[in-house]
């Protein structure tokens, strides 16, 4: 076995190997993103002393532009990863307005191949061992001349005093000598470690050649296919579907794409078919350099379509000179057999998913699994239309109880699915069984350390549970891991309900997608700019009237003075809810806010009591909201919030292992 040089370092329960890229705990590996494993290495090499800010922007972010939120938040993490509870300081120190400092005791260990080195060096008696008697002196013979080496001093017995007072000369010399060496040695290391290197891939849909409009869907759905194959490669990170979706049947300029998708290396291609012959032809681009990594023809029947994603894949893994770990080759291994009619009807549904038609999508899925129910990704994706039907098209209770039998089904087919495995706890938190999410969530990191969709859910959950600082740390995470994760619509509403309202604007895309033009109206509605939310509301609303933008509407005609019809719109909103007895809470809590703000208090206490029976209880939120000012003082507010805090305490002492004391809220700030 081939030694590494280098050292790790052993800090009570913890190793750290930086060369190994590894940290474990008692044995076990601890995940971390490749940036804050630097940043740990960075604060263990330079225990105990104080690191500003700009110090680690520089080590860690070297040529990179980034915002300082990218390190509290890497410091966040590493807080959790090392088991640091609220309050404590046990391992790293903020100096306020300063840096950082690692604070715990550090052991430095030599790994063997450094200690053969330093060994093998020995042989050659610099100056500064000699002097410094680091060696004795049966290895210099007579003090003259050392054994095999060069005439250092020559000294007589006569001498003995010069001889020493030499000696203790060159004795500080050597110390002087060594520590000026180790500085340098530790200044070169520190500018020249080289970061992990991590690929970053969209790949884009096929084009149709034959401009066939009934084979678009293979575009869309090869592509998703391939991504989801990718998923479990931690040393690769892979555009969603959701982020490509928007480039289905459009010519491709290859910089702008890559750029407006934040990667470096782009899989692009088209498709041909004919009758029963379909042909693949695509090529891998480092967008950097303008390379060809990879290009390739598959020709192929059509009834062999469920080859592709293995096909491709593996010449992706082969372009990129990607290592495996055995458990991510085991993970890939070639996908289980499928019905080709049946899989024919999974790509379409895959497509209608993307396209956000879930009606049609259930329909072929459906028809998928009626023709053979043994592939887990058709229940997962099934489970997904049934869930986005009912949540976005007020489909009913029904459907929600379709999507978690879907996903169980797909998980006792494939109990390590990650795709069940996320929209399964998407339903439960939706739901109001956020405390059965988080475990599920936390099981799928473990097997996908590095996966943003999976950071991004778990941030959702503990947002609904209150757990708003936590929730900002893993969504922050999943967007420094991937900036376009859940770019479908999902907004960073933990930075809202802590009162950082310009941080919340900041986060959202700059995109013309109805549910995102809503938050930033109702984030400017926040900010008291009234104009600009009035503006954003009704645009939201032209878009799409869904949910969230009738939502919006209504805040708009609050803020135009027609309370009337504000109240109108909130009003069939609940209807459709009690009628169909599903409702997003979170969703539904906004209703809440939206009567409180046009006077109806009734109405408000009522919504709200749904909003927390049906599991959305961020106490700390609740219990500050400026939306819920009209209704603070009823007796009914009180004992809502009551019930909402007992859920969020069990909650916390449960899963982040800290308690609430007495009725102490986070500060949360007013604007």
């Amino acid at each position: 076995m081939e030694l590494k040089t280098g050292s790790f370092y052993e800090c009570g329960p913890f190793r750290l190997e930086p060369a190994e890229q590894r940290l474990t705990r008692e044995g076990n590996p601890v995940s971390l993103t490749p940036k804050a494993f630097e940043l740990l290495v960075f604060l263990v090499q330079n225990q105990g002393r104080l690191v500003t800010k700009d110090q680690i922007m520089r080590a860690v972010w070297p040529s990179s532009f980034v915002e300082e939120a990218n390190l509290t938040v890497s410091v966040s993490v590493l807080r959790k990863a090392l088991g640091e509870k609220d309050g404590e300081l046990r391992y790293i120190e903020t100096v306020p307005k300063r840096g950082y400092r690692f604070i715990a005791s550090v052991k430095e260990v030599k790994s063997p191949e450094a200690t053969r080195i330093q060994s093998d060096e020995a042989q050659y008696a610099p100056l500064s061992a000699i002097a410094a008697g680091a060696l004795p002196e049966s290895e210099t013979g007579d003090w003259g001349h050392a054994r095999d080496g060069p005439v250092l001093i020559s000294l007589q017995g006569e001498h003995l005093s010069s001889r020493r007072m030499v000696l203790s000369v060159l004795a500080v010399l050597a110390c002087i000598l060594t520590v000026i060496g180790y500085l340098a040695s530790r200044k070169l290391t520190l500018s020249v470690r080289p970061a992990p290197v991590q690929r970053s891939l969209a790949i884009l849909p096929l084009r149709n050649i034959r401009q066939n409009p009934k084979d678009d869907f293979l575009g869309f759905s090869l592509a998703d296919a391939v991504i989801t194959k990718l998923g479990p490669i931690s040393s690769l990170t892979v555009r969603p579907s959701t982020a490509i979706e928007k480039y289905k049947s459009q010519t491709i300029d290859l910089s702008k794409v890559a750029a407006e998708l934040n990667v470096d290396t782009l899989l692009t291609g088209t498709f041909i078919h004919d009758g029963d012959d379909l042909r693949i032809t695509y090529q891998l681009i480092d967008v950097k350099t303008d390379n060809i990594l990879g290009r390739d023809m598959i020709d192929l029947k059509y009834d062999k379509l469920l080859t592709v994603q293995d096909n491709v894949t593996q010449r992706i893994i082969k372009g990129l000179e990607l290592n495996l770990s055995p458990a991510e080759e085991a993970r890939i291994k070639l996908g289980e057999p499928v019905n080709p009619l049946a899989y024919e009807y999974y790509l379409r549904g895959v497509d209608l998913v993307g396209s956000h038609n879930f009606p049609l999508a259930i329909k072929m899925l459906e028809k998928s699994v009626e023709i053979d129910p043994s592939y887990a990704l058709t229940w997962a994706y099934l489970g997904q239309s049934y869930e986005s039907a009912a949540a976005f098209e007020f489909g009913g209770i029904e459907q929600y109880r379709k999507a978690q039998a879907a996903y169980e089904r797909a998980l006792t087919l494939q109990p390590k699915q990650l795709e069940a495995s996320m929209f399964l706890a998407n339903l439960l938190v939706d739901t109001g069984k956020v405390e059965q999410a988080v475990p599920l969530l936390r099981g799928a990191l473990r097997n996908n350390p590095n996966n943003a969709a999976v950071h991004w859910e778990l941030g959702y959950a503990y947002r609904f549970a209150g757990m708003l600082n936590e929730s900002v740390a893993e969504c922050e995470l999943a967007r420094q891991i991937d900036p376009l994760v859940k770019s479908n619509g999902s907004a960073l509403n933990a930075y809202l309900y802590l009162g950082e309202y310009d941080k919340f604007l900041q986060s959202l895309p700059d995109v013309n997608d109805s549910i995102f033009v809503f938050y930033r109206g109702f984030g400017e509605y926040h900010e008291k700019k009234w104009d600009l939310a009035a503006s954003d509301f009704d645009r939201a609303y032209s878009l799409d009237p869904t949910l969230y933008t009738q939502i919006g509407k209504a805040f708009s005609y609050s803020i135009a003075r027609r309370d009337p019809e504000g109240l109108e719109i909130l009003r069939q909103l609940e209807n459709k809810i009690q009628q169909r007895g599903v409702g997003d809470p979170e969703g539904t809590y906004k209703i809440a806010q939206g009567y409180a703000v046009l006077g109806d208090k009734a109405s408000s206490l009522r919504m709200l009591r749904y909003s927390i029976e049906h599991g959305f209880f961020p106490y700390p939120y609740l219990a500050a909201d400026p939306l819920l000012e009209n209704i603070r003082n009823e007796p009914a507010f009180s004992q809502l919030i009551n019930i909402a805090r007992k859920r969020y305490i069990t909650f916390k002492s449960s899963f982040v292992g800290t308690s609430v004391a007495g009725g102490n809220q986070l500060p949360i700030k007013q604007n």
